[in-house]
């Protein structure tokens, strides 16, 4: 039995695969409960919670790996040690204290959500990102102003590199030479040569830069300045900045859907007067199109690789939200743990 575009239906494609011994995985999305101390697993189709993995202390952010068999997590390392600031402060007063204890990075088994390995790594270790290629992890580590390179197969730390004041954000350019990484106290973005293992820029962006992006097609990056309500767009080539788009009050995440025409940008505002919206920027224009609501505290975002929904963490309100990107409004609102923090999603 065939549909009429002549490909199988799912059942009969389901009973394939099952016959030939091929499963099928569901996508999943993790989130990172700082509050918490957990990492919150939700099924992608149903929007349910699947799961609640117990995490070290203070679990700031999470990537899935891109064969989608494990996630990384930040966190500052066992939850009974004791640590003399374990505060974490609002991104717009320059975000968090330092550490006085080492952090580390948990890896969790993506098939059945158990924690399978601890890496140390250095003090307060904010982000996490895996080379396209797989082989490599880095960390940003805050107390220590450096990254964190890790073997993924060894599971064990490979090099140290230097960058600027407070590193918070990073992400991998699509071709995987160059890692942009978001110095929060610097205003800066270091650009590091993934081959050489070392810092070669530093891009002057502005004001408490906390995240950084690529599009897919690698054209442009970006960052936030969280203390300018604004995103920076910079020229890979060139390593300048050639704009500057006003957004919410203190954005933080952002995230390129996969056709690279549009950034979503997480605004958090702070705990006093908490933001509550995602900006969409038409990269065409390079102007907002959209200022979807969410939910209080808007800090993490991710977008599934059809572009056809992303998720945004509500640090205030203890929530993710699912905005369906065809239609522009959120459509689900999930509970997680508390202070939702670093989100991601299976490739």
């Amino acid at each position: 039995m065939t549909t009429k575009n002549n490909w199988p239906s799912m059942g009969v494609l389901v009973a394939l695969l099952a016959w030939t011994g091929v499963t099928l995985a569901a996508d999943k999305v993790y989130v990172a409960n700082e509050g918490a101390d957990t990492v919150s697993v939700l099924d992608v189709g149903s929007f349910k919670a699947l799961s609640t993995v117990r995490m070290g202390k203070m679990p700031h952010n999470v990537q899935v790996s891109p064969d989608g068999q494990f996630a990384w997590v930040t966190n500052n390392g066992e939850p009974g040690q004791t640590t003399d600031a374990a505060v974490h402060k609002g991104m717009a007063q320059g975000a968090h204290e330092a550490m006085a204890q080492p952090g580390a990075v948990w890896v969790i088994d993506t098939r059945s959500n158990a924690v399978v390995a601890k890496v140390p790594v250095g003090t307060h270790p904010a982000h996490v990102v895996v080379s396209p290629d797989g082989r490599l992890g880095y960390v940003t580590n805050g107390g220590d102003n450096t990254v964190s390179v890790i073997d993924t197969s060894a599971r064990s730390l490979v090099a140290t590199i230097a960058v600027g004041q407070f590193p918070h954000g990073l992400r991998i350019s699509p071709d995987g030479k160059e890692l942009y990484v978001a110095n929060l106290k610097s205003g800066t973005v270091s650009v590091v040569d993934t081959a050489k293992q070392k810092e070669v820029a530093q891009v002057q962006v502005g004001k408490g830069p906390a995240q950084t992006g690529f599009t897919p097609d690698g054209r442009f990056a970006f960052v936030s300045l969280s203390q300018e309500n604004a995103i920076a767009v910079i020229d890979p080539a060139t390593r300048q900045v050639v704009r500057k788009i006003g957004v919410g009050a203190t954005p933080i995440q952002l995230y390129a859907t996969p056709d690279s025409r549009t950034l979503l940008v997480a605004n958090q505002g702070t705990r006093k007067k908490p933001g509550n919206t995602v900006s969409l920027i038409d990269l065409q224009t390079f102007k907002v199109a959209k200022t979807v609501e969410t939910g209080a505290g808007a800090h993490g975002v991710v977008v599934d690789r059809d572009g056809r929904f992303a998720y945004v963490t509500n640090l205030y309100a203890n929530s993710v939200s699912v905005l369906d990107l065809t239609e522009r409004r959120v459509t689900k609102t999930v509970p997680v743990g508390k202070s939702p923090n670093g989100i991601s999603i299976t490739p």
